[in-house]
């Protein structure tokens, strides 16, 4: 197993630096910053072993799902948004963050474990009229419409991958803050012009860069944050 010594490991993971000298190195994917390898979270956030060696058989004889696929590798990396599924406990978690910029397993219930949000990072035009989506987590849909938008969210079914809902980048939809001052806290937005997003904020208007912010609704959050 490929590892991270603790001391460099990114702020954003809630784990002890000092407890031991070396952290598993997650696999190319999303953000250090937004995530980390199922290992450090089996082990070290839900405590559900307590070594390499036991997080190795819970992968391997226990039924561990990421975003409704079974996950072996111990260094494969949960970003944010992801979902955590262990059905044998009957208990799924969401990767979120803390008005701290720490990273967070927030439960959630049975049923919304089987939906995702994705940002749209960027799209690109493919053979057949088609055009590719690339999404914050590392994953890229195939559609035939062009009528979504960079920094605009896909409400998606999981493992299909399915469309459910589309939520635009623009005023009165409800945002999530992934970075800078405000980070954790849900706004409503208020304006946005070029790469910047004006949201009211507990009765205050703030501004913020659009890589800074996660549309999460429109009326209210479609995932439970």
């Amino acid at each position: 197993m490929s590892y991270l010594k603790r001391i460099a490991m990114p702020d954003s993971w809630q784990i002890k630096k000092k407890e031991n000298k070396f952290v598993a190195r997650p696999l190319p994917g999303q953000s250090f910053k937004l995530g980390m390898p199922i290992n450090t979270i089996l082990r070290d956030i839900l405590g559900l072993a307590s070594n390499n060696n036991e997080v190795k058989k819970i992968l391997n004889n226990k039924e561990i799902f990421v975003n409704g696929k079974r996950r072996k590798e111990c260094r494969f990396m949960v970003g944010l948004m992801d979902v955590i599924s262990i059905p044998e406990i009957n208990k799924f978690y969401r990767v979120l963050l803390t008005k701290k910029g720490k990273i967070i397993l927030k439960e959630i219930k049975k049923e919304e474990s089987n939906l995702k949000l994705c940002k749209i990072l960027n799209k690109k035009k493919k053979k057949k009229d088609m055009i590719q989506l690339n999404l914050s987590d590392g994953r890229n849909i195939l559609i035939k419409e062009d009528k979504y938008k960079t920094n605009d969210s896909l409400l998606i079914s999981l493992p299909k991958q399915e469309v459910k809902e589309y939520i635009e980048l623009k005023k009165s939809n409800i945002i999530y803050l992934i970075g800078g001052k405000y980070i954790g806290e849900i706004g409503v937005i208020e304006d946005v012009k070029d790469n910047i997003v004006s949201f009211k904020l507990k009765n205050k208007k703030v501004e913020t860069r659009k890589k800074k912010i996660f549309v999460v609704g429109k009326d209210k959050p479609l995932i439970t944050i």
